[in-house]
């Protein structure tokens, strides 16, 4: 196996990858972009990034059979990161689609950001961090970069990895096993952004090493 991890980051047709493959490559990361399952093969870890409406993104992610993909790879513990609607796809379901169903990798819905604020939010914010898995920052709470008007409500608190306010309290993270997900954009967070993601690939490189 090699020491750079080979991350297979999928294309549906609603998010800017440009961003998110820059980041990982700067981090050391072998990057195939995938729009079918047989382009991800032999990766170690997925990436499921994401912007735009719940229920196109999962009508596309269907017809591409990325969503069996996914599945099958939470399944086989490898490794997945969601990033911002790509995060919200984990769950079962949204309110921004009613009856259209997510993947169901962490227990949950989607919902409007509860806020007296101004929505969508966008901008910096900080999140604070639970212990679980291996995105926490090592200094305490961070700040990133967000552009949402919905937010996770993870069925159990214990898949609540960090959470965030705006006008009320949001969850920002999740977590389940090898399944994470992020609100924000950590490819566009700065500093931030790409220690969370070193820490990430780091976690990923783990993992494969043990498998090998």
């Amino acid at each position: 196996m090699s020491d750079r991890p080979r991350i297979g980051v999928l294309d549906y047709g609603m998010s800017n990858l440009r961003s998110a493959v820059k980041a990982l490559e700067l981090l050391g990361a072998q990057v195939t972009v995938a729009q079918d399952p047989a382009a991800a093969a032999g990766v170690d870890a997925l990436v499921l990034p994401g912007v735009g409406a719940f229920g196109e993104a999962m009508r596309r992610i269907t017809a591409q059979r990325l969503d069996d993909l996914v599945r099958e790879a939470a399944a086989a513990k490898t490794p997945i990161l969601g990033i911002c609607l790509g995060m919200q796809l984990l769950l079962d379901e949204s309110e921004e689609n009613p009856g259209v169903a997510g993947l169901g990798l962490i227990p949950g819905r989607v919902a409007r950001l509860e806020t007296t604020r101004k929505v969508p939010q966008i901008g910096w914010n900080t999140v604070s961090w639970s212990t679980n898995g291996p995105l926490p920052a090592p200094d305490g709470d961070s700040t990133f970069y967000f552009v949402h008007s919905f937010c996770a409500q993870p069925t159990s608190p214990e898949h609540v990895a960090g959470t965030a306010n705006y006008g009320g309290p949001f969850c920002a993270a999740v977590v389940r096993d090898n399944v994470m997900g992020v609100q924000f954009h950590p490819e566009k967070s700065s500093r931030a952004g790409l220690a969370l993601l070193g820490r990430w690939l780091s976690s990923v490189a783990a993992i494969s090493a043990v498998a090998a």
